[in-house]
């Protein structure tokens, strides 16, 4: 009986270390380049892949964000975009089903947040210098802003879901999908993964967000919440994402100075206006990346009341930073927000 015991012991051994050796050993593949006029960070987790493999995954990636790129940028004049705001006529013009779907959602987040969100401010972005024609000697007079007060809003563009066209009501109207396209960008990545049949993946674009199951080592991924600090990178908090995306909206980046007073590119719908409250940068937690991305732009622009208050009211999980007299940033996280990461310090 002892001897049978033993060699059961020894063939149970021996199935699970040949088992164990059957199973192929999960790795992370890293992927990183440019796209889009900013940096991309692609982690695939898989099983151990061949070269090739490896390559066709990187050159989809590459093919993704650059038919992205080709649609919504409003640098390259041969964009999708670009013909649409170049586009003098009041006939209808017929988009392609990426830029509808872009638009649509552009839309319903105008909406949903009383038109914080508005992409028609394109004309606006550019007199201030934030578009692709660069910085002006000077921001725009009030005269100008009152002129291009009457390009802007919803009833500048009018869209026809059913038959995939759009209209512009006046021929110097435009728009600027810098506030969306990232997140509609790193969307695309993520979902082209998933439907090869990479479900663990964490795809970023420009700071914009979406994963995918589990790490590399089986646990949610880790993200961090950036401190908006002109000078350097530093993290805030780090968060645990599985099937989330996340998107950062911040006036710490991309601005000017001009006389001593801060423009920064984020630009008020309603006042045509930079910005200029104490709230440096919202971050919104969502199933997708586009409305991450739509949203956490809406919010930042609100700011920390109004902004918090539409965050609230919208169910969305939002994390306000708020800049301090000292310097120094507060939190100000939703209830949503909170049931997912708990408050400030929890998710350490």
């Amino acid at each position: 009986m002892r001897f049978l015991a033993v060699c059961a012991a020894v063939c149970a051994a021996l199935l699970v270390s040949v088992s164990c050796q059957s199973i192929p050993q999960r790795q992370q593949y890293e992927y990183q380049g440019r796209a889009m006029g900013t940096s991309f960070s692609v982690k695939v987790v898989t099983r151990g892949l061949p070269e090739t493999e490896v390559a066709a995954i990187n050159s989809t990636i590459e093919d993704v964000l650059s038919a992205v790129n080709a649609k919504m940028s409003t640098y390259l004049d041969t964009s999708e975009l670009s013909r649409i705001n170049r586009h003098d006529s009041g006939d209808p013009m017929e988009v392609s089903p990426e830029m509808l779907e872009v638009l649509v959602s552009a839309r319903q987040i105008g909406i949903a947040t009383n038109g914080a969100f508005d992409i028609t401010v394109g004309p606006v972005v550019n007199a201030w210098g934030f578009g692709p024609k660069g910085r002006p000697g000077k921001p725009p007079t009030d005269e100008e802003l009152d002129r291009l007060a009457g390009l802007t809003g919803w009833d500048e563009i009018e869209i026809d879901d059913a038959g995939s066209r759009i209209r512009k009501t006046s021929p110097e109207a435009g728009c600027d999908l810098a506030g969306i396209a990232k997140g509609f960008g790193v969307d695309q990545v993520s979902e082209a993964l998933s439907d090869g049949g990479y479900s663990d993946h964490m795809v970023e674009v420009g700071g914009e967000v979406r994963v995918s199951g589990r790490n590399s080592s089986g646990e949610p991924w880790r993200i961090a919440v950036e401190r908006p600090a002109t000078a350097g990178r530093t993290i805030h908090r780090v968060l645990a994402l599985s099937d989330q995306a996340m998107a950062t909206s911040g006036d710490y980046r991309n601005f000017f100075e001009e006389n001593g007073v801060r423009y920064s590119h984020i630009i008020d719908p309603r006042t045509l206006r930079p910005i200029r409250h104490r709230t440096a940068s919202v971050s919104v937690v969502d199933q997708f990346c586009m409305q991450a991305d739509g949203f956490a732009t809406a919010l930042l622009v609100l700011g920390e009341n109004e902004g918090y208050e539409m965050a609230v009211a919208q169910n969305l999980a939002a994390l306000f930073l708020i800049r301090e007299a000292d310097g120094d940033f507060t939190e100000k996280a939703t209830p949503r927000f909170v049931t997912l990461f708990g408050e400030a310090g929890d998710d350490e």
